[in-house]
């Protein structure tokens, strides 16, 4: 538990208080996704959600999906594909896109899955419309859906 005001976000309290830099702070009013966790499974956008209303969730941030000489199968896939270019919003996509195959996994739908009752195919499209909450300035787009595809097993 961390002494810290409770109007202190999540992000904040990641960077400022724990030290943990990964999550990055980009619009801070949730439109960007540059600062996307996950909260016991679940991406949030760290900004928007106070550190208080989650003392005993487990929160994940990038540092806690893999490690320079280990990384995670997204992270390792962004890497083959180039999915990234300032990488500044690097660590939120790969949470997001975490969190997402887990989603994909569970059969959750969205907006654009084919059938509602099978598990959605992780087309271009459907990947898309999963990571829309997650802007790259760089426009690495066609980039990172090659990355979460590949790891997805989706065709295109």
């Amino acid at each position: 538990m961390l002494d810290i005001d409770p109007r202190t976000s999540i992000l904040d309290a990641l960077r400022n208080h724990i030290g943990l830099t990964g999550t990055k702070k980009g619009c801070d009013h949730g439109q960007c996704g540059a600062c996307t966790v996950l909260v016991n499974g679940r991406r949030i956008n760290s900004c928007l959600t106070l550190a208080v209303m989650h003392d005993e969730d487990a929160i994940t941030t990038i540092e806690g999906l893999g490690e320079p000489d280990h990384l995670s199968p997204l992270q390792a896939a962004f890497v083959r594909h180039d999915g990234f270019q300032c990488g500044y919003c690097t660590s939120g996509q790969i949470c997001s896109a975490t969190a997402m195959l887990d989603e994909l996994q569970q059969g959750w739908p969205s907006h654009v899955s084919a059938d509602l009752e099978a598990a959605p195919d992780p087309t271009d499209a459907e990947i898309s419309e999963r990571m829309s909450g997650n802007l790259c300035r760089c426009a690495a787009y066609p980039n990172i859906v090659d990355a979460i595809r590949e790891v997805a097993g989706g065709g295109k």
